[in-house]
């Protein structure tokens, strides 16, 4: 009796590893003349059994729609929809690189199902924000017409909506991130997607060396990186295999003409100072609520954030009335946005408010806009991932808190920061998305023109002492071993080693990591990764 030879295509993801192993025990016994008969008897049951799954799953697929009556039939990715179909067949590894207002987010997993995959394991498909986690899951379903908790499903921190029939399972990057320490070969998925990867997060610099590692041991799975026009090259290089750079697809964006208009809080021009990053101890002064340590200042600050918002709101009016997405550093100016616009007694308007700290009922809210003007005030979770509907406008204040760590306390902090270019052209882009939009930035376009290009990557703004307690928590190895898109300098690697042993977190022996346990347990004491300072 011979055993049948397991084919990758017709079983689970899940099972493939133990059958290909219980195959090749069949076949030395075999060689050796020993008995197999019991051993291959059970093998062929689980070789039917996985088979039977996989068809069973396959048939049970969403299809998705197609044609001028689709819910996506107006976006770029569709328009390209057999282009990117056959390149994620042909390679392991697809970068696909979208402007806003792509689709990339929400058809990229739907090519994925139209090609059969989901069958043989889950589409994992990664989000920076719980927020975009649970909204794109429930866009996806609603375009595919599935129950939401199905064929699609979320699974978030404190959250979860999905069952053991999804097939596509949004999630946050940590999620998964967590599930390497039980499953380290993934085998639960056929497909990874790791979205807004230009965010360069420590979660996205985590997953992205370490599927690098394990692409080898498992060639059946596909990874998909999907990013914003910034850099696709670096992604497409780390992901080389066998001499072959992973290809890349460029599509377009799908906007209207937007208008910018720079009104600066300063009532004249005058030089920009820039405060050592992370080190500004100073409260922010009564006339500049909101910017506060890190920011680059000017000689005059003398119209208040609040009060600049208010004034762009009534000029909007006059000029371009409709729905305005103005973003803010904290929930603290938020609040203090909320109230004073809402003294302003503004015709047939509600004030809303998003931030990451929200309930997801009142987060969902904002999704479903009734028949009112509205005015949302968010933090940058509004900034990439999350399309806020109906939006025309948007009022930029040019800040957001960046976290980012002291040398000289040795702390993590959470400065207030201008954001890079890449950041404000990114909320610029959630307007014009229905109609002509305004892009109204209260800073100078000298201002805009000499930021940095791009926010610094997490591991660039963080002790690598609490990366390195990280990486042993979760069992991703030795810091220096580690393939990360942009490797951390050796001279921060040994600091980071160096501030460990002070908090007698590693040995001084080669400054050798305590035992898994303990480091778990430093971990979560670990005041560098613990204190913030915050001023919100």
């Amino acid at each position: 009796m011979k055993p049948t030879k397991p084919n990758n295509k017709n079983i689970t993801t899940k099972d493939r590893y133990y059958l290909q192993r219980t195959y090749r025990q069949i076949q030395a016994r075999l060689k050796k003349g020993q008995p197999s008969d019991k051993l291959i008897e059970k093998y062929e049951k689980s070789l039917k059994k996985s088979a039977e799954i996989v068809a069973k799953r396959r048939e049970s697929l969403p299809k998705p729609q197609r044609g001028a009556d689709a819910l996506n039939s107006d976006l770029p990715v569709t328009a390209r929809w057999n282009e990117i179909a056959e390149t994620i067949n042909n390679n392991q590894v697809s970068i696909i690189c979208g402007h806003t207002g792509s689709g990339k987010t929400t058809q990229i997993p739907q090519i994925c199902l139209g090609l059969g995959l989901g069958a043989r394991g889950k589409i994992a498909h990664t989000q920076p924000r719980r927020i975009a986690a649970r909204t794109v899951a429930d866009r996806i379903s609603e375009e595919l017409g599935v129950t939401l908790g199905r064929e699609v499903g979320y699974k978030v921190r404190f959250d979860e909506k999905h069952c053991k029939d999804t097939s596509a399972l949004l999630q946050t990057d940590g999620m998964l991130l967590a599930e390497i320490q039980q499953d380290r070969f993934l085998s639960n998925y056929e497909v990874i997607i790791i979205d807004e990867a230009h965010e360069r997060s420590l979660n996205i610099d985590f997953l992205l060396g370490y599927l690098r590692q394990l692409l080898p041991k498992r060639p059946d799975l596909k990874i998909i990186i999907t990013s914003a026009t910034i850099d696709p090259e670096r992604f497409a290089k780390h992901f080389t295999l066998r001499g072959k750079v992973a290809p890349i697809i460029m599509v377009e964006g799908k906007t209207f003409p937007i208008e910018t208009l720079y009104r600066p809080l300063i009532t004249e021009p005058s030089p920009l100072t820039p405060l050592p990053r992370g080190e500004g101890d100073k409260k922010p002064s009564p006339s500049g609520r909101g910017l506060g340590e890190g920011k680059k200042i000017s000689q005059t600050d003398d119209i208040d954030i609040i009060d600049g918002i208010c004034r762009a709101v009534k000029e909007l009016d006059d000029i371009h009335y409709g729905d305005t997405l103005v973003f803010l550093p904290t929930e603290r100016d938020i609040r203090d946005a909320q109230e004073a616009l809402e003294k302003l007694n503004l015709r047939h308007t509600e004030v809303l408010s998003l931030f990451a700290r929200q309930t997801a009922a009142v987060q969902n809210a904002i999704f479903h806009p009734k028949n009112k003007r509205r005015i949302i005030l968010a933090t940058n979770v509004a900034e990439t991932s999350v399309t806020v509907p109906r939006i025309l406008n948007v009022i930029d204040t040019g800040i957001a808190r960046i976290s980012r760590y002291s040398h000289r306390s040795k702390i993590q902090r959470l400065p207030i920061e201008p954001i890079s270019r890449a950041s404000a052209d990114q909320r610029k882009g959630r307007c014009g998305r229905i109609a002509e939009g305004v892009c109204l930035r209260l800073y100078s376009e000298q201002d805009y023109l000499s930021r940095d290009e791009f926010t610094d990557p997490e591991i660039k703004r963080t002790s690598l002492a609490s990366v390195i307690l990280q990486m042993a928590n979760i069992g991703l190895g030795e810091i220096d071993q580690f393939p990360f898109v942009e490797p951390p300098e050796h001279k921060m690697i040994a600091d980071g080693y160096k501030l460990l042993f002070e908090l007698k977190a590693v040995e001084r022996k080669k400054y050798q990591p305590k035992s898994r346990g303990e480091l778990s347990r430093q971990a979560s004491a670990d005041s560098t990764s613990a204190r913030y300072s915050k001023r919100a």
